[in-house]
Formats: structure tokens, sequence, C-alpha cells
């Protein structure tokens, strides 16, 4: 089935996250024995695969459940157009959006799945982060033909401590992570509120900090404003890019009201095309 996106798309690069930090396997690269790529995740119990096709992307099996989770997972509700014609009145984001031509954003699906993600990546490399994803994958999460469904909430709930810190986590990051699983706030029904309200109900849990929470806003819920003006490699970005930038939280109202997507395209950016 066709999943149509706005051209310019880039499945390569647009899914390159999945890759370049080390293997993700509850969104895994897997390629054909004929040479095609494709992004495999677990829907509902069912494998499902989405490689490159004229005028977007094609998904199989398809059913409309699994449709809504493809359009998250690839960043189908980004304005890039809008965001495009902005970045023409900023000159570096106008280089990025020529040299990242046809990059959408992907998104995390299921909410439980992105903050026990960014539990992971606290105070920590991306690729340490990914190993820790995982085997934390490999371990409580389901297996289908090549990927492996993220670990359900009821799943990690009934786990220890220590089977979480054999997979890698920190005393505290195992902690963090199981009190996560069996607090009872509907982790579903912060999409309904706005990013203030996201925040200050997510940074009441232990271990979640307002990095966590702007991640959460910007990587799963995709909100136009989210900028996590706390993140080291953002702050880095922000500066290699525009100098010597003191208040990275306040520089972010240059890009309202695309904050998101100019953060994503900065990192995104520092890694593969840097300042000249």
């Amino acid at each position: 089935m066709l999943l149509s996106l706005p051209e310019p798309y880039d499945f390569a690069l647009s899914t390159e996250r999945f890759r370049v930090f080390g293997i993700d396997r509850a969104n895994l690269w897997h390629v054909t024995p004929e040479g095609r790529g494709g992004l495999h995740r677990v829907v509902a119990g069912r494998e499902i695969r989405i490689e490159a096709a004229a005028g977007g992307v094609a998904v199989e099996p398809w059913t409309e459940g699994i449709g809504a989770v493809a359009r998250t997972l690839l960043g189908a509700s980004f304005d890039l157009a809008g965001f495009a014609a902005f970045a023409r009145g900023d000159e570096v984001l106008a280089r990025l959006i020529r040299g990242l031509a046809g990059f959408r954003p992907p998104l995390a699906p299921d909410p439980f799945e992105a903050l026990v993600t960014s539990i992971t990546a606290q105070q920590v490399s991306l690729q340490s982060a990914f190993a820790i994803r995982s085997r934390l994958i490999g371990r409580f999460g389901e297996s289908a033909e090549h990927a492996v469904a993220f670990p359900v909430r009821e799943r990690l709930a009934g786990a220890t401590e220590p089977e979480l810190v054999a997979v890698g986590f920190s005393g505290r990051k195992a902690e963090y992570t199981i009190a996560l699983a069996r607090d009872d706030l509907d982790l579903d029904a912060l999409a309904a509120l706005p990013d203030d309200e996201v925040k200050a109900r997510l940074v009441a849990l232990r271990g979640i900090g307002e990095w966590t929470a702007d991640w959460f806003l910007a990587r799963h819920l995709g909100r136009p404003h989210a900028w996590p003006a706390g993140d080291l490699v953002l702050r880095k970005a922000v500066r290699s890019f525009y100098g010597d930038v003191q208040d990275v939280r306040s520089f972010g109202a240059r890009f309202h009201p695309y904050e998101n997507l100019a953060a994503h395209y900065l990192l995104t950016g520092l890694r593969t095309m840097p300042p000249r």
C-alpha cells in the first residue's frame, strides 16, 4: 500500500537515525537479497515493512491502524513546506534545507517507548543508548521475523532492577524505568494536552526531567514549538552554526513557529554537514 508523502522526501536520509548510532531492533533496517533497504517494525503483533516508493513509501501489510503508526513513525505531520519557506530567511537553515533536501524527522509512535528510550539516553552517548535499548528490546520484547516489538509497559512493570542493570541500565535508570512502567499516568492522554501541561505531568514523575519532557514533545508528539534547549548536542549545534550563543533556550524563539524542525535540522546538519 502506498503511503503518500509530500515531495521532496528522502526515505533513506529520513530513517538514517535508525542505523547511524547502532542497531535499533524495534525499528530495524533490513536489506533484502535483492538489495532493497526497508524499515521493519512490529505493530499490534504484526511485522510491517516500509520501503521507498514513488510518491512516498510502500507499507506492507496494511490496515488503517498500521497506516496511522507508519505516518507517525515517518513524521508525516511535520509541515516541511512551511519550514522550507521560513528557512529561506535564515542563512544557516537555508543551507541545511538544501543539503538535507527530503529529510523528514521520524517520531516514536508509542509514548512509553519514547520515555524509556529517553531514559536510556540520559547522560550517555547515543551509541551507548542505542546499545542499551537494543539489549532491553532483546531481553523483554516479542520477536517477529526480523524486528522485535518494544517491551510493553506491563512487561517492564514486572521486571526487577537487577534485570535492567544486566542489560546496561544504571541502578537509577532501572529504578526510573520500572517506576514509570508501574505509574498510573495515562501516557496516551498526554497527546490531548498543551505543551506546558504535558511537561508538568511528566516532570512530576521520578527520573523525568525537563530534557526528557522536551524530547517527548519533540520526538513523540511532534509538537512544532518543542525546543530541547537542555540537550548538550543541540547546544553544540547552535553554537557551531550561530556563534557564542549564551542562552540557547531563548535563542529558540528565532525559529518560531518551527523550533522542533529547526532542532532536528541543526542536529542532523552538525553530524552530516558541519559549518565550513
